[in-house]
């Protein structure tokens, strides 16, 4: 898997899956939910963030309901990784299952300003802000997860064991 470089995005605990898209998309096509995206908390973003762009949060992002649109609307949107202190479990696991990288790295939105430039390497497992020059270890993923992650998502997996053409 090929390092991962963008600009980071700062956001604070808590974030729940209707801050990242409000449920007034959850029918939506993601294209259009993905024009959303946290414009409740940060109106504008959507504009703003550019394609391979690394949100950088607090702890519990993603909690609440168990909606595959947010981070599917994240990852339509261009985002190249999401890198949290924790996660709600059902957002995490939809993000690996989608193929959208997601880290546990501690103390990470206390080191990272909006616009720092973000390297991650996913399988090192380590976080780097390169305008600070500082850099973190992140919780590896497992073997499992890394082979989700390189095949584009676990539809992908399931269709190369079942011997189907990616």
């Amino acid at each position: 898997m090929e390092l991962l470089k963008g600009r980071g995005w700062n956001f604070g605990d808590n974030m729940d899956t209707d801050a990242i898209v409000s449920g007034r998309f959850l029918d939506a096509p993601v294209e259009e939910a993905a024009r959303h995206v946290f414009e409740s908390i940060r109106p504008g973003f959507v504009d703003e963030v550019r394609e391979g762009d690394v949100i950088v949060a607090g702890a519990n992002f993603g909690c609440g309901s168990s909606r595959e649109s947010a981070p599917e609307a994240l990852k339509t949107l261009g985002i190249g990784c999401v890198v949290a202190e924790s996660f709600g479990r059902i957002f995490f696991r939809n993000a690996i299952a989608i193929g959208l990288p997601a880290m546990v790295c501690a103390g990470v939105s206390e080191r990272f300003n909006d616009g720092d430039t973000a390297r991650v390497d996913v399988e090192k497992a380590t976080v780097e802000n390169l305008a600070s020059g500082s850099s973190f270890a992140a919780e590896p993923l497992s073997g499992e997860m890394l082979l989700i992650l390189e095949s584009g998502g676990i539809m992908e997996v399931l269709k190369s064991m079942m011997g189907e053409e990616r």
